[in-house]
């Protein structure tokens, strides 16, 4: 099986990717200012700014989603319980033994089954719940106002608190996928590819005509 240099990465796949990363380390920022700790922005700064990001990562939300059904590539979030405790144990203990990786990239099949299933929940469960606490959070009403009457002070804990633990899981996840991008053939490699589009893979014939045509 020979490698070749193969274009993984679509234009608008690295500009979603990049801007989401870019809008989620904004909005842990902002937001944990607004609990109170620490002071950069200033706590009604730091809530404009807040809420114009979390817009932006609401439309980019949508855009992604359009992009991902019109090009077929949500198939590749579905989870499969193909190779998954091979790759749980390349994980724990063979990627510091240097042992091969179970699974191959392919790009028809860019993620293993561990990122599958993290980035199925992170798609269906996380995100949807950083979204809708968020925007519950934001149209609560003031006695004085006239946004969503159900949503009042009084429930609105329970809404900060959820939205918090969405935002944990957020950043929780953001730290992983850093530590995982230094785990590619060169500590490098994975983020070139997510700039360039471009990653040497082993392909065999059948995988090159698929490119082929894809690229035609």
């Amino acid at each position: 099986m020979k490698t070749k240099k193969v274009y993984v990465y679509r234009s608008f796949e690295r500009f979603w990717h990049w801007l989401q990363a870019i809008l989620i380390m904004f909005l842990s920022f902002t937001g944990f200012e607004i609990h109170g700790n620490y002071t950069f922005f200033g706590f009604e700064e730091a809530v404009r700014y807040h809420s114009i990001a979390a817009y932006m990562f609401l439309i980019l939300i949508i855009f992604a989603i359009f992009w991902h059904f019109s090009t077929g590539e949500w198939k590749q979030y579905i989870p499969t319980k193909d190779n998954m405790v091979a790759q749980m144990k390349y994980y724990i203990s063979g990627i510091f033994k240097h042992a091969p990786h179970p699974t191959r990239k392919t790009v028809l099949s860019k993620l293993n089954p561990m990122q599958r299933l993290v980035y199925f929940g992170l798609k269906i469960m996380i995100i949807p719940l950083s979204v809708i606490s968020g925007l519950l959070y934001i149209f609560y009403r003031y006695p004085q106002s006239y946004e969503i009457k159900i949503i009042s002070v009084e429930s609105l804990k329970v809404i900060a608190v959820v939205h918090t633990i969405a935002a944990f899981l957020l950043v929780a996840f953001l730290v992983v996928h850093l530590y995982l991008i230094t785990t590619g053939e060169t500590i490098t490699s994975n983020l070139k590819a997510m700039i360039t589009g471009y990653e040497e893979l082993e392909i065999d014939e059948d995988e090159e005509v698929q490119i082929k045509e894809q690229a035609s």
